[in-house]
């Protein structure tokens, strides 16, 4: 999708922001991921121009975390982003670990507890995808916001 023209559904940008890397994730209102990935902090901004330029997010969904807020007036004075909305990022890190296990959970990875299970890489994209959905859910997914 490059942009919500007639019939196409608008999305968001979304961002877990951290000290060393930064999830993003790019999710239509629908929910359905149309992008995402974890890249080293010093990138994040120009991922997230990037992908704006691509997708045309309505908006920036942000953790309202320390590392959010100190990122939120960052983001907000950056040229060619949405505007930035915060959302409550509680318990998103564990939510995204659940979500990368029971993703990648095959083989004998199945007869293990989930709880026993550690992803062997970054998983902050799927938290950004959380952080989305947590936007969406709040927001309403129909219609304008």
């Amino acid at each position: 999708m490059v942009s919500a023209g007639a019939g196409e559904l608008p999305c968001l940008l979304a961002m877990d922001p951290g000290r060393a890397k930064c999830g993003l994730a790019v999710v239509q209102w629908d929910g359905r991921v149309l992008a995402r990935a974890v890249v080293p902090s010093e990138r994040a901004l120009a991922q997230a121009q990037a992908w704006s330029r691509t997708y045309r997010p309505r908006y920036l969904v942000l953790g309202d975390g320390t590392t959010g807020r100190a990122w939120r007036d960052r983001l907000a004075g950056a040229e060619g982003l949405p505007p930035v909305v915060l959302v409550d990022e509680a318990h998103s890190s564990e939510e995204g670990r659940r979500r990368y296990v029971e993703l990648h959970r095959r083989g004998w990875r199945r007869w293990v507890p989930a709880g026993l299970l550690t992803p062997p890489e970054p998983y902050d994209d799927l938290v950004a995808v959380i952080l989305a959905e947590r936007f969406l859910a709040r927001e309403g997914r129909s219609g304008d916001p």
